[in-house]
């Protein structure tokens, strides 16, 4: 199968995550979350190594129910300091604790972040026509929008190249290449939803 030539030489956990998530459209709101959370934490480093504490980032994160993660206090917070298993940054996981109290109160009146940002993206997948990753920009207008309206309403650690990502993550954008064989699939699965 021809992948986008990220995923050709990462390991299996990487080439599952682009087969079959990247790129695909998801309106689920805790997936929501864990995306923005994993992409935060992948700030600065590789994405396989995100995907390798996967597995520890739902177990220390409460499989990122929202509301769980709203109330980790000072001591949660540094029990999580100590888990060899995930990330150890604080100001990322200060920043996801927050961006869970944020969606929290999103909830409250009656909102959902997913559905803000498919609206953002005028409630339909945007698809890319790159013919090579090299030409996927790091960055995209939308996501500097929606960053810097985040921050407004206390959001933390979404810069745009972050919510750009995330924005690949849940689908919003497909950016998988022309030549990739799972472009299309992400295509046909956007078309079945309703946003």
């Amino acid at each position: 199968m021809t992948r986008c030539d990220w995923a050709e030489s990462g390991n299996e956990l990487m080439q599952t995550y682009h087969d079959t998530e990247w790129g695909f459209p998801t309106t689920d709101e805790t997936e929501t979350f864990e995306l923005m959370v994993l992409e935060m934490m992948q700030a600065g480093l590789s994405w396989q190594t995100v995907l390798n504490k996967r597995a520890a980032f739902r177990a220390a994160f409460a499989d990122f129910d929202i509301d769980q993660v709203a109330a980790f206090d000072a001591e949660k917070i540094a029990a999580l300091m100590q888990d060899t298993g995930i990330i150890r940054n604080r100001r990322k996981i200060d920043a996801a604790v927050n961006n869970a109290q944020q969606m929290k109160r999103w909830h409250a009146a009656g909102k959902s972040l997913n559905a803000y940002l498919w609206q953002q993206a005028g409630g339909h997948q945007l698809v890319a026509q790159f013919a090579t990753s090299a030409s996927v920009p790091a960055q995209t207008p939308l996501a500097q929008q929606i960053s810097k309206t985040l921050k407004k309403k206390g959001f933390k650690f979404l810069g745009p190249t972050i919510v750009t990502s995330w924005l690949q993550a849940l689908g919003i954008q497909n950016d998988h290449v022309l030549t990739c064989e799972f472009r299309q699939a992400a295509i046909e699965a956007a078309k079945s939803q309703a946003f």
